[in-house]
């Protein structure tokens, strides 16, 4: 049963009616001048924006849109007297510190999210003082798509010395084992025995002729080392593209704590806005000539 029927059984029909008429008189000022004098009153001196309204260095909100919030809010409520006008400008400033827990809540969101990708994407896969810890420091870059990108660079490099040279010399080579920390890579080991097997020289060749075969072999190993890389990249580059819209996904809320703090907040100015709103409408019906009998619930905080 709500608290109108429990009203209305102790009433008299000449009681009723006369309720229904003052119902339907104006629960605020209808007249221009009227409403005139209750927007003055709703923006008056602007104090409430000065107090509500956050202006620091970083974090500068808009008191126009404050009282544009106010005026909306005081058009529809139209209180009237001290005391409603109270009651609206708690509902006015409820209302604009609820939006602001929004707002902290997006932005725990976007930098949960933004931060996280950020911190994986600046994560540096060619740390070379963890090349000592693996046995082939190219296996170890060849795991994800950043580090076969400096492992197709560095192959990159390698070539152009090659043909620079005129072949694999062993400034090429020191080349190589410096990118990875002076280790001796897989693939350097590799080039290292073609060297040595394309050093013999069965068919009698010119050094000029024996250099170029030399060159070519070692210019065709290298592509065919890029074309593995470049391949394995764009594999790499797909399988990371679903783990981070994964990871992104799963960093859509805020950490736990934060979240609690955020809801419990937004929950203590529901009940302060729905408390007011209450306290007003009973009020306005006050006002308007009805019997309005105690609140049967209590707010419990």
């Amino acid at each position: 049963m709500n608290e109108n029927e429990g009203t209305t059984k102790n009433l008299t029909p000449k009681r009723l009616e006369a309720n229904r008429r003052n119902a339907g008189k104006s629960t605020g000022p209808r007249t221009a001048e009227g409403k005139a004098m209750v927007s003055m009153n709703a923006i008056k001196h602007g104090m409430l924006s000065r107090q509500v309204v956050v202006r620091g260095m970083q974090v500068h909100e808009r008191p126009k849109e404050f009282q544009e919030l106010r005026q909306r809010l005081w058009d529809e409520l139209m209180p009237v007297g001290a005391v409603e006008e109270m009651l609206v400008d708690r509902i006015v400033t409820a209302h604009w510190r609820m939006r602001r827990a929004v707002m902290a809540e997006a932005g725990e969101i976007a930098l949960s999210v933004d931060g996280g990708h950020w911190e994986r994407l600046n994560k540096d896969p060619i740390d070379k003082a963890l090349f000592a810890m693996f046995s082939d420091p190219m296996t170890e870059l060849g795991k994800s798509a950043r580090g076969l990108s400096y492992l197709l660079h560095i192959l990159e490099e390698l070539r152009e010395t090659v043909t620079r040279e005129g072949g694999l010399t062993d400034g090429a080579l020191g080349q190589l084992r410096s990118r990875f920390g002076e280790r001796e890579s897989s693939f350097g080991g590799e080039l290292v025995r073609l060297r040595e097997e394309l050093s013999v020289n069965p068919g009698g060749l010119s050094p000029e002729a024996l250099q170029a075969e030399q060159r070519e072999r070692v210019l065709g190993r290298i592509r065919g080392r890029m074309n593995l890389y470049k391949m394995l990249q764009e594999k790499c580059e797909e399988r990371e593209e679903k783990e981070e819209s994964a990871r992104q996904a799963a960093e859509i809320l805020p950490e736990s704590e934060v979240l609690d703090k955020i809801l419990r907040y937004e929950g203590k100015l529901e009940r302060q806005l729905y408390r007011a709103m209450n306290q007003l409408e009973r009020l306005q019906r006050r006002r308007n000539g009805e019997v309005v009998p105690p609140p049967i619930t209590m707010d419990v905080s």
